[in-house]
């Protein structure tokens, strides 16, 4: 079911941003590949990897529906889409609803908390993309579209209560940086911390070089 899941999810991301278009799917399916792995090696109980694959697949169809403007949660958007092409596929119920909790559950900002261990790896994937050299490139990318400023001095972070962040510099601090402390496994923590720690040292130049420092 993979392939089939896969088709039918990649014409969605026809014109999508770039912070969030197919080559961000395609990350996090091979994060989660490896995320996927170290269960495997630490013993952990097996996880249905079609329902995770499947999940992955198709997390964000609804991202450029909510960036024009069109939709307002994409995840819930995301979720009843999946149960229509799954059903499509001949997924049976029970899939299907584990499906769509991964995607409910992977969104950040919507509260739903990882009830399955799929929805766990998809979540840790997910915000494993946004950190690190990858993450950076995203935030900045996407600020650049909503045409935000990459730094303002007069604005700090802990001045800004701006919901994401009202600078590209803020948002790495207000959301970026909070990634770390919401993994749920143990190799997306591994592979959290070391990516977390390349973007403090980022920011902390980016700070420095935006006030004329050495």
């Amino acid at each position: 079911m993979h392939d089939e899941v896969r088709e039918r999810a990649e014409p969605y991301f026809e014109g999508a941003s770039p912070a969030h278009d197919w080559h961000h799917v395609r990350r996090v399916a091979r994060l989660a590949e490896t995320l996927v792995e170290s269960d495997k090696e630490s013993g952990a109980e097996a996880v249905n990897e079609d329902v995770l694959f499947a999940a992955v697949w198709l997390h964000d169809v609804g991202r450029t529906k909510e960036d024009r403007g069109e939709i307002e949660d994409h995840a819930e958007w995301g979720a009843r889409e999946a149960a229509d092409i799954l059903g499509d596929l001949g997924a049976d119920d029970d899939t299907v609803e584990a499906v769509q909790h991964c995607i409910r559950a992977h969104r950040y900002s919507n509260d739903v908390e990882p009830e399955t261990r799929e929805a766990e790896i998809l979540s840790d994937a997910d915000n494993l993309d946004a950190l690190g050299a990858v993450g950076i490139a995203r935030t900045f990318s996407y600020g650049g579209e909503l045409g935000q400023p990459i730094h303002d001095p007069d604005l700090p972070p802990e001045a800004d209560d701006s919901s994401a962040g009202a600078t590209q510099f803020n948002h790495l601090h207000e959301k970026i940086l909070s990634l770390r402390d919401r993994m749920y496994t143990d190799a997306g923590r591994e592979v959290a911390d070391e990516r977390h720690a390349y973007v403090a040292e980022f920011a902390e130049r980016l700070d420095r070089e935006a006030m004329g420092k050495r």
